[in-house]
Formats: C-alpha cells, sequence, structure tokens
C-alpha cells in the first residue's frame, strides 16, 4: 500500500510531516533512535541504525534471540526536520494498526520489522504536561517561588495564532525568512540529568517527549474526547462508500451494529438538552412553587408569559404523560403515546420579527392532522417566498389568527402527545406555545462535529432515508418536511439510540484488530487479534465491552499489576487468552485526581459512573478559576509516584513490545470555567436581563481567552519506545 496515501484528519490543522522519498527513511546521519540504547535488555538491543558499512550502505539488521527464538527486532526511528506541526493522539493510532492492522505506514516515523512486534501496550497518563520537561512548570515548591518571583517581572502578552500570522505576513512582505518554530511541534530529546528528580526515570525510558494534539474544534472551542481517539476507529471504505458524488454519502455502519427497537419515549429532551437549545421550557418542569415562580419571572422579562400572547398546552406533570403498561401494546415503539410531527413557516413583519404564517402537522401514520395558512398581526415586510412558498396573494384572504391555531394545538396537544420536529424551538417560538414532550431531529441525530453545530433537514433525509427534499425554487413543503422529521424519528426508533451518531458510523479497535491477521496468516472469526481494557471502574460498560477482556481496577497500583496480568496472561483471570493478550489500552488516575483535573471519583460499584471512560473538560473539570488547585503542592510527590508506577509497567513488558504513553490533554480547568460562564450568561441573556443586571458579560476578551485556553487544553504529550 502506498505510503502516501491521505488519512482522515481530526480537525483542519495541516499535515504534520512533509512529504519524504516515499520510503519513510532519512539519510543515515539524520536518523535519531526512538529504541533507548540503554535498554535492560542490551543483548536484544539491534545494532545502531546510524553505523554504515565500508561502501556506505546500511547493514543488514541481525537478528537477536528473543525468549530462545532468533527475531529481528522491531525498530522505531524517527527523521529529524520532517515534522510541520504536532502529531495527533489518531497518528499514534494509526502507528498502532499499522503494526497490528490494515493501517498504513505513518510518515511521522519509521518503523522496521513490525511484523515482528508481539505486543502493543498503550497508557494514558492525564495530568503529565510537556511543561514539566521544558521547565515551564515548575514540580519542586522553591521552582514555584522563584517563578512567582519571575511573575512580578511585566507580564508579556501570550502569543496567539492570529499573532502569529499576523507577524508571518509582515516578516513575509519584508523579505525576511519565517521564524522557525519546529520547537514547538518536534519531539524533545530526554537527558535524565537535566530533568526534573520525578521525572527522570522516564529519561531511561524513552529517547524523547513528543507535542501529543488532543482532537478538538478550533473554530467553536471545542476539545474532544481523547479516549475515543484511541479506541475508536473509522470504518474501512467500501467500494459503495466511494466516489465523488455531491451531497450526503449513505452511513457507513459496523458490520456488528445490531439494531435494536427503542421506544420513542427514549429520545424525549431533557430539561436540559431544551434549555441548551434554547427552548421556553413548560411548566411541568417545575415541581417546587419557588422554581414556577422563578421561571415565570424569567418568561416575563424574555416577554414569554401570558400577557404576551404565549401559551402553555394542559399538562399538569411530567407524570401525567406516562401510559400505564397494560395500555401499551407489547414491542410498541410509540409506547401508547400519540406522536405528532410538526413544521411550521414563517415571514418577517415589521420590527424584524419572525411570524407564523403557515402550519403544518401529521400524525404516526403520516396523515395530515393539521394544515393552515395563518395571518401575521403586524404588516409583512417579507414573506420569505424563496424559503416558504408563501406569497402575498396566498395569505390576502386569510382569517385565521395565532389565537385561532392556539386554541387548535391546546386540544390536539394532550399529556400523552409527543411532537416531534426538526430544531423545533424556533417553530414553538412562532407558535408562542410550549410543551413539554419534544423529540428534536437535531438532537438525536448529532452534528459529526458536535454542538452547536446542526445538521439541515435536507442532509438527513439524503444520509439516512435516501430522499431529495426541498427540491424545489419556490420554497420547502411544511408537509413534506413534517414526513420526513417522522420517517427519521421511526428510524431511530428502529435502529436504536446509536443510529445516527458518531458511535455507529466507527468501530471498536478491539472489533478492527479482531478482524486482522497474525504475522501474515489469516485468521478464523474470533482468531485474530486480541485486546484488554484496563481502567479504574467498570470498564465493561464502556469501550472495554468490546475487548476480549476488561479489567476493573480501585486504583493506579491494581492497574499497574492488571496491566502486566492482560500483557502475560494470568491462570486467575480465565477471560485471558494464555500468553496474554495482543493490545492493551489502559489509564492511570491519580495524577489527574491530584490535579482536579477530574472531580469525579470512578466507583467500581458504580455502573453509571464506569460508563463515561473520559471525563470531557465540558463535564467534569471544576468551575472555580484556572489557578492551581492546592492539591499541586504535592504535585511533585504525585508525579514521582505516577512515573514509578509506568516504570513498574515498563519493567513487566515481554520483549518486543510497543510502548505508548499520552496524557491526553493539557490542563482542561480553564476552559470549563470559560464555558460555565458562557452558559451562564446565553440564560440571563436570553432571558433578556438588561446588560447592567448580568452576573456574567460576555464579550470578545472572553470569547478570546475561551479560544487560548482551548488551544492549551488541546497541548498534550506523549512517549513511545519498544522494549
Amino acid at each position: 500500500m502506498a505510503r502516501h496515501n491521505k488519512r482522515k484528519r481530526e480537525d483542519e490543522d495541516s499535515d504534520p510531516v512533509a512529504d519524504t522519498n516515499g520510503s519513510g527513511f532519512g539519510v543515515a546521519e539524520t536518523l535519531t533512535r526512538l529504541n533507548h540504547a540503554s535498554s535492560p535488555n542490551s543483548d536484544q538491543t539491534p545494532p545502531n541504525a546510524a553505523q554504515s558499512t565500508k561502501n556506505g550502505q546500511q547493514p543488514s539488521t541481525k537478528r537477536k534471540r528473543v525468549d530462545g527464538e532468533k527475531t529481528k527486532y522491531p525498530d522505531l526511528t524517527y527523521v529529524q526536520g520532517t515534522l510541520k506541526s504536532s502529531i495527533r493522539i489518531s497518528d499514534l493510532q494509526g502507528l498502532l494498526l499499522y503494526c497490528f492492522a490494515d493501517g498504513i505506514a505513518p510518515q511521522w516515523i519509521s518503523i522496521k520489522h513490525s511484523g515482528h512486534m508481539r505486543k502493543v501496550v498503550v497508557l494514558m497518563v492525564p495530568g503529565l504536561e510537556i511543561g514539566m520537561f521544558d521547565g515551564t512548570l515548575p514540580l519542586e515548591p522553591q521552582e514555584a517561588e522563584k517563578e512567582k518571583d519571575e511573575a512580578t517581572q511585566p507580564e508579556v502578552p501570550e502569543e496567539t495564532a492570529e499573532n502569529r500570522k499576523n507577524a508571518d505576513f509582515e516578516r513575509w512582505k519584508q523579505g525576511l525568512p519565517l521564524e522557525d518554530r519546529s520547537f514547538r511541534f518536534n519531539p524533545q530529546a530526554l537527558n535524565p540529568e537535566s530533568l526534573p528528580e520525578p521525572l527522570r526515570p522516564l529519561g531511561n525510558m524513552f529517547p524523547h517527549v513528543w507535542p501529543v494534539k488532543a482532537p478538538g474544534d478550533a473554530k467553536y472551542n471545542k476539545v474532544h474526547s481523547p479516549l475515543q481517539a484511541i479506541l475508536l476507529s473509522s470504518l474501512p471504505k467500501s467500494k459503495e462508500s466511494g466516489g465523488g458524488g455531491k451531497g450526503a454519502r449513505p452511513p457507513r455502519v459496523d458490520k456488528g451494529f445490531v439494531p435494536k427497537r427503542t421506544p420513542i419515549t427514549t429520545f424525549i429532551s431533557t430539561a436540559e438538552d431544551l434549555r441548551e437549545n434554547e427552548y421556553t421550557l413548560h411548566p411541568a418542569y417545575f415541581t417546587s412553587d419557588e422554581e414556577k415562580r422563578s421561571q415565570l419571572a424569567i418568561r416575563q422579562q424574555a416577554e414569554q408569559s401570558t400577557e404576551h400572547g404565549w401559551v402553555d398546552t394542559e399538562v399538569p406533570t411530567l407524570e401525567a404523560g406516562e401510559v400505564p403498561d397494560t395500555e401499551i401494546e407489547k414491542g410498541s415503539v410509540t409506547a401508547g403515546r400519540n406522536v405528532l410531527s410538526l413544521d411550521c413557516e414563517m415571514c418577517l413583519t415589521e420590527g424584524g420579527q419572525s411570524e407564523l404564517t403557515r402550519i403544518s402537522m401529521v400524525g404516526w401514520d403520516g396523515e395530515v392532522v393539521l394544515d393552515e395558512l395563518v395571518k401575521p398581526a403586524k404588516p409583512i415586510i417579507d414573506y420569505l417566498t424563496r424559503y416558504s412558498g408563501i406569497t402575498k396573494e396566498m395569505l390576502d384572504p386569510v382569517t385565521t389568527t395565532l389565537a385561532d391555531i392556539q386554541k387548535r394545538l391546546l386540544t390536539i396537544l394532550t399529556p400523552r402527545a409527543i411532537l416531534v420536529g426538526h430544531s423545533l424551538n424556533s417553530d414553538l417560538t412562532a407558535l408562542k406555545i410550549t410543551h413539554p414532550f419534544i423529540v428534536d431531529t437535531a438532537h438525536i441525530y448529532p452534528h459529526p462535529r458536535g454542538p452547536p453545530l446542526k445538521c439541515s433537514l435536507k442532509w438527513l433525509t439524503q444520509k439516512y432515508l435516501n430522499k431529495e427534499i426541498q427540491k424545489g425554487t419556490t420554497g420547502h413543503d411544511s408537509i413534506e418536511d413534517a414526513r420526513a422529521v417522522l420517517e427519521l424519528v421511526k428510524l431511530k426508533c428502529e435502529k436504536g439510540e446509536l443510529w445516527g451518531t458518531s458511535e455507529a458510523s466507527n468501530e471498536s479497535i478491539f472489533r478492527r484488530l479482531g478482524r486482522s491477521t497474525k504475522n501474515g496468516k489469516s485468521t478464523a472469526p474470533g482468531e485474530g487479534r486480541t485486546g484488554a481494557v484496563v481502567d479504574w471502574g467498570n470498564p465493561e460498560r464502556g469501550f472495554g465491552s468490546q475487548a476480549t477482556v476488561s479489567i476493573g481496577c480501585r486504583d493506579d497500583d491494581d492497574v499497574v499489576k492488571g496491566i502486566a496480568s492482560a500483557v502475560k496472561g494470568d491462570e486467575s483471570n480465565t477471560a485471558i487468552p494464555g500468553g496474554g493478550v495482543d493490545f492493551t489500552w489502559a489509564r492511570l488516575r491519580n495524577l489527574e485526581m491530584t490535579r482536579g483535573w477530574c472531580t469525579r471519583m470512578p466507583d467500581a460499584n458504580n455502573a453509571n459512573e464506569s460508563t463515561t471512560l473520559i471525563p470531557s473538560p465540558e463535564e467534569t473539570t471544576p468551575t472555580s478559576g484556572p489557578a492551581i488547585t492546592t492539591t499541586d503542592k504535592n504535585l511533585a510527590e504525585t508525579v514521582s509516584q505516577t512515573v514509578s508506577d509506568i516504570s513498574r509497567i515498563y519493567e513487566s513488558l515481554p520483549p518486543c513490545t510497543l510502548f505508548i504513553v499520552y496524557s491526553g490533554t493539557g490542563d482542561p480547568r480553564e476552559v470549563s470555567r470559560l464555558q460555565n460562564m458562557h452558559r451562564k450568561y446565553r440564560e440571563e441573556f436570553n432571558a433578556r436581563k438588561p446588560w447592567n443586571e448580568l452576573s456574567v458579560k460576555w464579550t470578545d476578551t472572553e470569547e478570546q481567552a475561551l479560544k487560548r485556553a482551548c488551544e492549551r487544553a488541546r497541548e498534550g504529550c506523549g512517549f513511545m519506545c519498544v522494549k
């Protein structure tokens, strides 16, 4: 397979490696070895790669004995000066897949004798930062005091990506060479003597520390899961999925995907989902009188009260919508509820307000329940015919008002009614009505890049239903759109919760490894590469469910022991194959707990905690400021213990094992603080609070601070070697 094939990128960053001669190897004098010369098994270490023979040619690698057998020892070689940006976590996955599956050869590092790699162990250690190795993040108290003294010096503005681009442009205009920033993404050599005491053992195991960029979205200030970047793999492309046709392509689904018929009640949006997507909440969501009064005040400020023409459907409590089991037909996805699909068309009236001009509603059987044109109260300044299809001639004879429609809806939307639609918040705002039971296809079919992005209804219909809607030149057909939404919801109910999500279009890396061959020999189903997850809590309820074996742990010491058992085999655990598994993913968590990066302690007896293997910055980091917590005074001690655990893991590995350690992300706490701040601002702003009464203000200053925080949070580090 060609070495220059392009891989799908995690984000929009540039390719981290320049084009080479296609071999993946540079000139002998430029090679820097990655399997360390100080390996404890000196008799197993291959000859120096830079050694030359008399005629200047590279000598053939001698076969070394490993476990009594002659073998060519695997070898990692970094080609100096080829990187143009930091490597990513997906590049680490690519290295793994090249060694053990059908992945293509990476261009950022060279691998010899990859077929002789016997094991791969990938260890995630959140809390490690590259600043610990270059001195920018002191570990010792005296170093911290020195840092404090230096902080009294005049503050130098932090360099941002935008500033760097502007500076580069100015240098380019002046004909000056661009600044060399390769130190930002090239690996740094680890010299044990120059490292802080707690980190010195790492210098004896690994020759370099690599800047490793976590996945994310720079445009929308998002940091994505560094765990999924390793344990989820894109599905292989089939002949059917190729081609350069326009529009959405049919979804590629894991062959192991099992449809699971799911009742529609599973997809009803929670109050938090509705609040995040700017829905006006129905009173049924508030149980206490205090909550109801507070919500009433918010709606009053936002001009969404009954005084402003709003109505609430007659649903006294959320429990009023529940249907007794005796009334539900066995296997019914509607669960005894009345499902109605809604779509509206709007126009612009004086003052730039969006008002209702047409409402269409269809039932579960696709039959039209309601289809009416509506006359706005204010004069129309734009009929939006290009979108709605509504013209002046159509509305002139209409006498139906919004109040008339509201009266009809109050009789239709009973407590057992579920409203479905696409971005239904805009429709309900135009109708000035609230209902507690909402299923929004923009939520249950999330955008691949995550919120706040949303897929269009046209794109979802093309991708998942293989249909074309909104093809006319005179606007949308609201009945057609409502039926398309209904079909998408029905499909979701038939396929299950994972359908239409990134989990359905990706596959577990354990499943992909399970299809791979061993030593070039084909394997029968179920006899491919084996894998293990070793983590705190109950990893078998998450990604570990696809692994050959999952080992739940209570602390880092358990993780160290669990890795040894998984790699070498354990007679006391019959789930582990004889001789151990081929691939092991594990995580040490004591350092991130000590540093306050994660506030939820995983509980081995709590299934709900263990379903999330990696806490994202948005979910689990504290809402306090970004300052280092008081626990960081023990940072040196905790780092020393963590490094000791890494050393114990390294010593337990058999020869010819690829050992990769990565941190996942940088410090996510500032991202969490700013995101919570932005969320609070949006809630108050949407409630139309006066600017001077906002408890939180969000300006360009805060937006740029969030952007910089996300950039820092994506700056992780990694290490790799062959034992």
